[in-house]
This record gives structure tokens, C-alpha cells and sequence, in this order.
């Protein structure tokens, strides 16, 4: 079978003219490179070179293979350059990011990231991103900061009842929660505050029918959009068709900020928060 040792040594007499110094340039003895271009000759069944005193030549047979060994060496090339590409790469930043963060947030943040490493993101809960933070499956985390926790806010919100726009109520101020008691309601499954304001309603006497339970927020806030339906969310998730009124009594806030792993260098820290502050803005 002929190897890629084979085809080199060819080549290397093809290009330096003779022997002795392609066997210089792949550094082997020229009896070991006679004895590889004789293995050669046996495996295609034909002399591939005319050799006398002065030069080499290549026989019928031998441009016949000229061809085929450049077209195979520079795919052997192509090939090693491709993986050492990927080898020297820098490892990825693996970011969490709280499933409820808008996804057109989440958009400018991957747009406008130029850290040294590429943006790898994975999203959860603020449970489920702080678990993977912990075990070393993610290197920082978009979450929900608690009580304590020495971070800047990145975003800091308050929660409203979503509403589309020809809603009825959509031009009040505030809203009183039994004024809801008749609405279909959409429940956000990806919400923080999901038995929070399950009480909330129940506690008020306010148990309305549910057209969707959905973590797809997306697909949550197109229903109320389209008028389907109304939902509590946090500010920043309104979008155009939708208006945030505040609802008496549902005083919530979030306050999201960057939570560093073990190993977060100050470089790439910058580099996510630089592009926090520009999706924001």
C-alpha cells in the first residue's frame, strides 16, 4: 500500500532535482531514500524515475503519479492546518444566562461580545445556572442577584401585567388584580416568580382561565400580542403590540448581574460586561 512517506520522498526528488538533496531536505539518508522511491516503483508496477550522472527524470509512469501525489499532499496540508487551527483556539467562554432574559437582549450581548475567546451560551434557571457554576460546566453567569451578593446590577426592573395594546385597560395606570378575575390568562413557566404570583392572585380571590403554560416567553408574549391573553413579566420583556401596566400590590423587582466562576479572568469579565452595558443601552 502506498504511504504519504512514499508520496513525500517522491515529491522531494521531484522538486530538489536529485538524491542527495531530497534526502537533505526530509532529513533521511540517501540509501533510505533509494530504498522508499525503489518501494514506490514496486507498488506502481513501473520505474518513476531516469536516472544518469547529472540529474533525474521523471519516466511516463513517473508524471502520471506527479499529479496525484501534489493533489494528496496538499490535502495531508490542508488538513493539518485545519486541526491546528482548531487546537490553538482559545477555549470558549461558556456564559449562563437566566431563561426569562430577553431575547433580543441576549442578541446585542452575543453581537457586540469581543472577548479574546469565542461566547458559548447556555440558559436555565437561576437554580440550575448556579449548579453549573459551581461544578465548573459554565465560567460566568447572567442570574438573579441575591441579598448580599457584591455585583453590579446590570439590569434592575420591576414586574407588570402585560397587556395588549387594544386592551380595554391598557391606558390606566395602575390595575386593581380583581379587575383580571374575567381575563384569560398566559403563564410563564420560565418566570422567577411563579408561586409568588400564583399566591398573589389566589390570596385575592382572582382564579382565571389559562390558555397556555409556557417557558417559550417569546411565544408567551406573541399570544398577548395578538390578544390572546394577559401575563406578569418583568419590564424588560414588553415588546411592540404590548403595554406593562403596574398592578397594585405586585411590588417584585429582579436586579441581574454577572456572577464570575473560579477560573473568570478580569479580561473577559470586562469583555461581557462592556457588552452587557451596549445591549442595554
Amino acid at each position: 500500500m502506498i504511504k504519504r512517506t512514499h508520496l513525500r520522498q517522491f515529491l522531494a526528488v521531484v522538486e530538489t532535482g536529485g538524491f542527495t538533496a531530497a534526502a537533505r531536505r526530509i532529513n533521511v539518508t540517501q540509501p533510505t531514500l533509494s530504498v522508499g522511491i525503489a518501494e514506490l516503483e514496486r507498488l506502481v508496477g513501473a520505474p518513476l524515475f531516469v536516472r544518469d550522472r547529472r540529474n533525474v527524470r521523471l519516466t511516463e509512469a513517473g508524471n502520471r503519479l506527479l499529479a496525484h501525489a501534489r493533489a494528496i499532499e496538499r490535502e495531508f496540508r490542508l488538513a493539518e492546518a485545519s486541526l491546528r487551527s482548531e487546537a490553538d483556539l482559545a477555549p470558549p467562554l461558556r456564559l449562563g444566562v437566566l431563561a426569562s432574559l430577553p431575547t433580543a437582549f441576549l442578541t446585542r450581548l452575543s453581537a457586540r461580545f469581543a472577548g479574546p475567546e469565542p461566547l458559548v451560551l447556555t440558559e436555565g434557571s437561576d437554580a440550575e445556572l448556579r449548579r453549573k457554576l459551581g461544578e465548573g460546566q459554565i465560567d460566568a453567569a447572567l442570574t438573579l442577584l441575591r441579598e448580599g451578593e457584591d455585583a453590579r446590577p446590570i439590569i434592575d426592573e420591576g414586574y407588570r401585567m402585560m397587556l395588549p395594546a387594544s386592551h380595554r385597560l391598557a391606558g390606566r395606570a395602575t390595575l386593581d388584580p380583581a379587575e383580571l378575575a374575567s381575563e384569560t390568562m398566559i403563564a410563564r413557566r420560565s418566570c422567577e416568580l411563579l408561586a409568588e404570583t400564583s399566591r398573589f392572585f389566589t390570596q385575592r380571590g382572582v382564579r382565571p382561565r389559562f390558555l397556555l403554560r409556557s417557558a417559550n416567553d417569546d411565544r408567551c408574549m406573541a399570544l398577548v400580542r395578538g390578544g390572546m391573553g394577559v401575563t406578569t413579566a418583568p419590564e424588560s420583556l414588553r415588546c411592540e403590540g404590548v403595554v406593562a401596566v403596574p398592578l397594585d400590590g405586585y411590588d417584585f423587582r429582579r436586579r441581574i448581574g454577572l456572577i464570575d466562576g473560579k477560573t473568570q479572568r478580569d479580561d473577559t469579565r470586562s469583555a461581557v460586561l462592556l457588552a452587557c452595558d451596549s445591549a442595554i443601552a
